[in-house]
């Protein structure tokens, strides 16, 4: 299997990834279950998910199952990433042994838990090399100082945040609590040209509602996608990330004005209402329009 970087298109110019499901690497009769369950991209966890005595059955289940996989971009196939250990410990080091040696059967990216310095990307690249992309978990206060360095290294690909434990080292309290943190990590990412960061798990999985509301409020703080610990969760994800009719419904308004206006020769653009507009809007209004298209979304009437 080739990785997205080894087939050439840059991670930023592809269609965005918007619900990632975590499976754990012990649980194999639930791998092709997660390919089929509608999540853009699946993860196959090594870490958290997975207890010590099992570690080294989960990475075989893992390692056996990537070598049989269809080739990335095969129709219907979403990405496919491995959680690893973090990678300077006993099970980390077998974890990027075992997946080096798949060779172009690798996964589409290796998500490495426990970053805080550049260094923790280097460990990863070196041993991996540049055709698999590098996904870095931000976890504790040091990764989160840290953020704007390791987004920068040119082998990491996207910057998430590990809230569990951040909570825990931190003391936060309450889905607001994370507000300022998960602000840090989307300005680190924009300013490395990286993806917008994707949201951390929601641990309630029979909290649909309380999802959905904290989907918006991220993707209100410039984040996209979020993971899922359940299948039942990534819908409820995938629509909160789905601009709506009206957003649409604006946005094409704000690019028929700005062809028209390039057409006229105007250097001031003005919607019907009398709203002046400017290029970062009329970028913004085609970046909704390219991804209501990509999902699916309903168009206005």
């Amino acid at each position: 299997m080739t990785s997205g970087s080894a087939a050439g298109t840059p991670a930023a110019a592809r269609p965005p990834l918007v619900a990632w499901l975590y499976v754990p690497g012990d649980r194999p009769d639930r791998f092709a279950k997660a390919l089929a369950s509608g999540a853009d991209a699946v993860i196959l966890d090594l870490e958290d998910a997975v207890l010590a005595p099992a570690k080294d059955t989960a990475r075989h289940n893992v390692v056996e199952f990537l070598a049989g996989l269809d080739p990335a971009g095969a129709p219907g196939r979403p990405r496919v990433h491995v959680r690893i250990n973090p990678p300077r410990g006993e099970h980390g080091a077998r974890d990027l042994d075992a997946l080096a040696a798949l060779g172009a059967a690798a996964p589409d990216a290796v998500r490495v838990p426990k970053v805080e310095t550049p260094d923790d990307a280097d460990l990863v690249a070196a041993r991996l090399g540049a055709a698999t992309e590098v996904h870095c978990l931000l976890e504790s206060a040091l990764g989160v100082e840290n953020a704007a360095a390791v987004a920068a290294h040119p082998a990491v690909r996207a910057l998430a945040l590990g809230e569990a434990d951040l909570a825990a080292q931190l003391r936060l309290r309450g889905d607001a609590a994370y507000t300022w943190l998960r602000a840090r990590v989307v300005l680190a990412c924009a300013a490395a040209g990286l993806p917008a960061p994707a949201m951390a798990a929601y641990v309630d999985v029979a909290d649909t509602e309380g999802l959905h509301a904290s989907c918006l409020a991220g993707r209100d703080l410039g984040m996209f996608g979020r993971t899922a610990i359940h299948p039942r969760q990534v819908e409820v994800i995938r629509r909160a990330f789905t601009p709506d009719a009206r957003e649409v419904a604006r946005a094409r308004e704000i690019a028929a004005a700005a062809e028209q206006g390039a057409a006229d020769g105007a250097g001031a653009i003005a919607l019907p209402d009398g709203r002046f507009i400017d290029a970062p809007i009329v970028e913004s209004a085609l970046r909704t329009i390219a991804l209501a298209d990509h999902l699916g979304a309903p168009r206005p009437h």
